[in-house]
């Protein structure tokens, strides 16, 4: 039998993964400080996001109406 001079590289065990829990960053700017602030849930809130959905729907619906008529020719 052929016997290598050389010894077979023994690899090391892998490293254990940290059991550190680290806090999640702070947000960066102003702005999503302010916006981390605001409770989306108040009845405030939900009045702005109605409106705000009305009016879109408004909108969307006038653009539908005069794309109609404009494609009729009226």
């Amino acid at each position: 039998m052929l016997k290598p001079s050389k010894k077979t590289v023994e690899l090391q065990p892998a490293a254990r993964p940290s059991r550190i829990r680290r806090e999640p960053l702070p947000p960066e700017n102003a702005v999503t400080r302010r916006l981390s602030r605001i409770d989306w849930s108040t009845r405030e809130w939900e009045i702005r996001f109605a409106v705000t959905g009305i009016i879109f729907f408004a909108l969307a619906l006038s653009a539908v109406v005069f794309d109609i008529g404009h494609v009729l020719g009226l």
